[in-house]
């Protein structure tokens, strides 16, 4: 049987919208769409690319506990408001999927709390 367990952030709103922050199935990992929220203070920056910078971390934490990495990445998708903030955003995310060249879409969508300001999801697949 295939292993499925969640991967848990403790953000507050996973358990106020019942999701997680990441699924593990088998080899693949999902996780859900990440914003620059510091989980345990529950702050966000006003700024983009130090929003840029958190999601990064909080979806590092999630990829470290399903047993991935960055290198396991395989698709990521861009999520912001304003076209014009993701530009900006950019030396951020090639410091980390530069090497990696993961599939990437950047979509302009309106997000569910006017401080985010970027969301990013990715999947991975676990290398065994």
């Amino acid at each position: 049987m295939t292993e499925r367990r969640a991967v848990l952030s403790g953000s507050t709103f996973e358990e106020q919208i019942g999701y997680a922050r990441a699924v593990v199935d088998g080899d693949r990992v999902y996780v859900s769409g990440t914003t620059g929220f510091d989980y345990a203070a529950m702050t966000i920056s006003a700024d983009v690319v130090e929003q840029a910078e958190q999601c990064l971390k909080n979806i590092e934490a999630a990829l470290s506990e399903a047993g991935c990495t960055f290198g396991d990445v395989v698709r990521v998708r861009y999520l912001l408001p304003e076209r014009d903030d993701f530009e900006p955003c950019w030396p951020v995310l090639r410091r980390r999927f530069g090497e990696v060249r993961p599939a990437a879409t950047m979509m302009v969508c309106g997000l569910s709390d006017p401080r985010m300001k970027i969301e990013i999801e990715v999947d991975a697949r676990r290398r065994r």
